[in-house]
């Protein structure tokens, strides 16, 4: 014969099941649901670090940077160079997260480290031409070595986790 559980009107507006198996106490709990604290919403009370954001930046920053070199031979083609490298993590971080297993996912992982590298060496170029204030250039190196720095750590985790 098969047991069944019964179930009893509490008149709390709850209903308690006579089983022990869902709960190790028979107390009924006064708080609602909707008044306990989830993990979730824990979680947004802490500031958000966002990849995607901080690539959008970069990319705008870039863009900028190109808008402002002057127009001559060397700057325009610079400014091509500059462009194309330095937009592409940007769009090349929308395919790391939809990589279709682990190997595509390092690989998108690391055309966006080889994009960040080669856009260091042109903005390293135009600083050493002195196309653009010296100042202006340090910050924006300085936002690629930090870009640099979390794509490898990225890529060195998920490597080593895939072992």
């Amino acid at each position: 014969m098969k047991k069944t559980s019964i179930i009893r009107w509490r008149g709390t507006n709850r209903i308690k099941e006579e089983s022990g198996s869902y709960s190790s106490s028979d107390k009924a709990d006064p708080t609602p649901n909707a008044q306990r604290p989830t993990l979730n919403a824990q979680l947004q009370k802490r500031p958000r670090f966002d990849l995607e954001d901080r690539l959008l930046e970069f990319s705008a920053r870039i863009i900028r940077l190109v808008d402002a070199l002057p127009n001559t031979r060397a700057a325009n083609h610079l400014a091509g160079q500059l462009l194309r490298s330095g937009t592409s993590p940007y769009g090349n971080h929308g395919e790391v997260e939809a990589a279709e297993s682990r190997k595509d996912f390092i690989h998108k992982l690391k055309i966006c480290l080889k994009e960040l590298k080669e856009t260091r060496r042109w903005l390293r170029l135009a600083a050493k031409s002195k196309m653009v204030p010296g100042p202006k250039m340090d910050a924006i190196l300085s936002e690629t070595e930090e870009l640099i720095k979390i794509f490898f750590s990225s890529i060195r985790t998920v490597e080593r986790n895939a072992k």
